[in-house]
């Protein structure tokens, strides 16, 4: 039975662009491995020093147990507002309304935040005075930016086909150097398997948790997938398995890199010359034009997931604007290229004036900091939420299997729990500009939730979602290939 959302009528997104391997190209995209390494790796070092390959590592395994979380839930809801629908259903509108507020917010934060870079590092393959030069930055930013909006204007397999040359350009780069460096050996550290356990050295709690968050912000954008569920192919599978396999790739790529940084940078040099690390890196190995190559992989990245960050914002706001959660004019879709035009022309046109604007807040350093911090609390928000949602929903089948009780029970739920954790404990150490940058902005949507429901929007009378429906068992069960292990047809004792 396909979702009331997913045809391909005029009225909606276009069915069936996409395939398996377009969902596991987005969701790496989406969580950009060299442009997350190049902004992040000297703000990670700073909380976890040599220790940053156990912070991915210990934030890799709850994030998977959210996209098992995804993938269950993306089983039974095929919609293109993901979280904000499945909470919402499963545990109450107003939290699902505020997840997917959540990821609105987050994703403006980093279309601003990522569109300096863009243009910083595009010019520093030309010159080093020319990318110091903020103005000329910022107009560099903007128009790979705009480019990025056409492209998710003309519709979802365009978009996947620039991803498949930008994405697959920077994973060559990546893994190339990331492996060339282990070769090359350490000048600046001699590797430990500590590093990959990291206990005992992330100074406490809250010190566990700072490097948590931000170890978040490297995976975030793999949840694309879920967002374009509407325009996938069998979704149902595609959606789910494509970010699942985009989470694993990305934390190969993150932790090849970042032992390579450990290795050859020293931490000292890390935050010395944050802007340049990883062409430091590439020069390290290559001398001459190794640190070219990796800014190349970086202004790829940064791109590509300007592009993915965009779609996500564009097909929540689609999916609200479809409810009558915000404006009726957001669910609007293109006649030709059948993608939500006024969610895409609106969200740029504002990320544009914030891009510009953000400029006065000081240094690009600090804006990026303080917006990896900002976004790093609202996504461990609405990823908590998801992970209590599947729990919720598929509660009546959690005990059927041992499948299911780690794949949609356990391992989710640690998942949430981590998250919530991340979450809480930020609060008590955030500054009061990411603290208005992560809250504030998640607090405005109360607003729009406020009035809406007043209104009477429909969202906030929500059909149950519940795994053993009658829809959903045709959904699961309709397609032997969405199991996990000997699905069979004869009633709901089998596994998922």
């Amino acid at each position: 039975m396909s979702s009331p959302h997913s045809s391909g009528g005029k009225s909606g997104l276009r069915a069936n662009v996409l395939g398996t391997f377009d969902t596991i190209v987005m969701a790496v995209a989406g969580s950009a491995p060299a442009y997350s390494l190049a902004a992040t790796t000297a703000t990670l070092a700073g909380a976890a020093g040599l220790f940053s390959p156990a912070a991915l590592l210990w934030c890799a395994i709850p994030m998977l147990g959210i996209a098992w979380a995804f993938n269950y839930l993306g089983r039974i809801d095929v919609n293109a507002g993901a979280s904000y629908s499945w909470v919402g259903r499963a545990l109450h509108p107003s939290l699902g309304f505020m997840s997917g507020w959540a990821l609105v917010v987050s994703a403006t934060l980093f279309m601003v935040a990522g569109s300096l870079p863009a243009g910083t590092y595009t010019l520093s393959l030309f010159s080093a005075g020319l990318a110091g030069n903020t103005a000329l930055a910022t107009a560099v930013g903007a128009c790979w930016f705009l480019i990025m909006a056409g492209l998710v204007l003309m519709g979802a397999r365009i978009t996947a086909h620039a991803q498949w040359i930008m994405t697959g350009i920077e994973i060559v780069i990546l893994v190339v150097f990331g492996a060339a460096a282990l070769i090359h050996g350490g000048s600046a550290a001699v590797f430990s398997w500590s590093w990959l356990w990291g206990f005992g050295h992330f100074g406490g709690v809250s010190g566990f948790a700072a490097s948590a968050l931000i170890a978040a912000f490297y995976f975030w954008g793999w949840d694309v997938t879920a967002n374009l569920s509407e325009e996938t192919n069998n979704s149902k599978r595609n959606s789910g398995l494509g970010g699942l396999l985009g989470v694993v790739t990305s934390f190969a790529i993150f932790e090849v890199v970042t032992i390579s940084v450990n290795l050859i940078v020293s931490q000292k040099d890390i935050q010395a010359n944050s802007s340049t690390l990883l062409s430091d890196l590439g020069e390290a190995v290559w001398p001459g034009w190794g640190g070219k190559v990796l800014v190349i992989a970086v202004v790829l990245s940064t791109v590509a997931t300007l592009e993915t960050t965009l779609i996500q914002v564009s097909r929540s706001l689609f999916a609200m604007g479809r409810d009558r959660t915000v404006p009726a004019v957001f669910g609007k879709s293109h006649l030709r290229w059948q993608t939500p035009w006024v969610a895409i022309a609106v969200v740029a046109g504002v990320s544009l004036l914030l891009f510009i604007a953000s400029n006065a807040l000081g240094s690009v350093s600090t804006i990026l900091t303080a917006a990896v911090n900002a976004i790093g609390l609202q996504i461990a928000f609405y990823y908590a939420l998801a992970g209590l949602a599947v729990v919720v929903a598929y509660r009546r089948l959690l005990f059927k299997s041992l499948s299911n009780a780690i794949f949609i029970g356990l391992w989710p739920l640690a998942g949430a729990v981590f998250m919530g954790f991340v979450f809480v404990e930020a609060l008590f150490s955030f500054t009061g500009q990411e603290l208005w940058l992560g809250l504030g902005t998640l607090a405005l949507g109360l607003i729009p939730m406020g009035w809406y429901w007043t209104k009477g929007s429909s969202y906030y009378r929500p059909a149950r979602l519940d795994a053993t429906d009658a829809d959903a068992v045709e959904a699961r069960y309709g397609d032997s290939d969405l199991a996990l292990s000997g699905t069979g047809q004869n009633g709901l004792a089998t596994d998922l």
